[in-house]
């Protein structure tokens, strides 16, 4: 199933790559944007983005495994997230064959990281804490009620959730923060950054239409490729993906879906998409001006999500606490715990920094268990509130619009 599935997407991409001579086509000045997503050279696409798509579907499995109590070990699970090419990781034989890993890409962009190794290990191992903590504090207690300060299970309406002793649902927190520290920091602060898309030749060798070694693309064109299948990396249409928006994935394109859901916000993933097509055919045009100024639309409304997805739940598990609804409160604590660390990967234009910083970050997170000795369990409303308070003040929209988000 999951090799017929990696085998479908990547021909979805290749089919989708590839442009009519008819399609309807708009024009920006010198640069001819398209419909869709779809870019061509001498007849053949130059879109690429399958090692994006690797990942995306290696975070699925990984995702998957942190509840397959019967399969799963740390050891196992490690070596999923740190994958090395031909261990036999995965379920999908696809995946196990290829060179790439989530570990590796895990807060390791050039703008945030690449002088900043302290930090990305010491991120890398807090993901690494995750896998251990479902392992080691909540596999032994799966099958018993969770109560303040010892790990089990709760219930949520007609799914259980596995929380360790202060509350944490580990799965969640881990996939949460990996659409910060994967997709937002390769996206946002790598391969749409000035430094990677102008290093060394690229201009040069874009602006003589100079391919890489056996492709169809220039290097500038494939980083940027490699930025839009961090977000559309598993769309069915890749060429279109709004078509089918927030059903693609677990990770930032659910949630873009669930933004733009709602009537605050539903312009956002037209104006992302739209952004990227007009960055991709601005590279085509040797326009770097109208590039660089879709990079900082992108950035800037990838960072309004994560800010936005953090607040709403955050505000859902003040609501559910309040009603003692408890599993559903943690589920929701959990995943707002996860968008607030994946705030560290958000990119301030004007700044060219994070629109928080790792202190702000940290601050955040601690103040989330710092209410008593259990952790969520102990969680006052007002410490949701001041939180949820400080991340919309860095954007134009207010927690209450935030919070109604689907």
């Amino acid at each position: 199933m999951k090799k017929m599935f990696f085998t479908a997407i990547i021909g979805s991409l290749i089919f989708a790559s590839c442009s009519s001579d008819d399609e309807p086509i708009t024009e920006t000045s010198n640069i001819e944007v398209p419909s869709n997503y779809t870019f061509e050279r001498d007849g053949q696409s130059t879109v690429d983005f399958s090692g994006q798509t690797t990942r995306i579907l290696m975070a699925e499995e990984i995702l998957n495994s942190f509840t397959d109590f019967e399969n799963t070990t740390v050891i196992s699970l490690q070596a999923m997230y740190a994958h090395q090419e031909g261990d036999l990781d995965f379920s999908d034989p696809a995946l196990n064959t290829s060179d790439k890993s989530v570990r590796s890409k895990t807060a390791a962009s050039q703008d945030y990281f690449s002088a900043n190794t302290t930090e990305a290990a010491a991120i890398r191992n807090l993901f690494d804490s995750y896998i251990t903590g479902q392992i080691n504090e909540v596999f032994p207690n799966k099958d018993v009620l969770a109560v303040a300060g010892s790990a089990g299970q709760l219930a949520d309406g007609t799914k259980t959730r596995y929380v360790n002793g202060k509350g944490l649902v580990y799965n969640q927190m881990f996939a949460k923060s990996l659409i910060g520290a994967l997709m937002a920091d390769q996206m946002l602060n790598n391969y749409l950054s000035v430094s990677v898309l102008d290093d060394a030749n690229k201009v040069a060798d874009n602006d003589n239409g100079i391919t890489e070694d056996g492709e169809t693309f220039t290097t500038m064109e494939h980083n940027w490729d490699e930025a839009y299948g961090y977000l559309y990396g598993t769309s069915v249409n890749a060429a279109n993906p709004n078509a089918t928006i927030g059903s693609d994935d677990s990770f930032l394109n659910n949630y873009l879906g669930s933004v733009n859901a709602d009537p605050d916000f539903s312009t956002i993933a037209a104006d992302i998409f739209n952004a990227f097509k007009l960055g991709r055919a601005a590279i085509v045009a040797k326009d770097y001006a109208v590039r660089d100024a879709q990079a900082a639309i992108i950035r800037q409304k990838i960072s309004e999500v994560i800010a936005i997805r953090s607040i709403y739940y955050l505000q859902q598990g003040k609501n559910r606490l309040a009603n003692a609804e408890y599993g559903a409160a943690f589920q929701n604590l959990s995943e707002g715990y996860g968008f607030v660390s994946s705030l560290r990967f958000t990119r301030n234009q004007d700044t060219g920094s994070s629109f928080f910083s790792r202190s702000e970050v940290d601050g955040f997170t601690s103040a989330l268990l710092a209410d008593g000795p259990n952790g969520f369990w102990d969680l006052e409303p007002s410490t949701l509130d001041s939180i949820a308070e400080a991340i919309a003040a860095k954007f134009d929209f207010t927690v209450a619009q935030a919070a109604s988000a689907n």
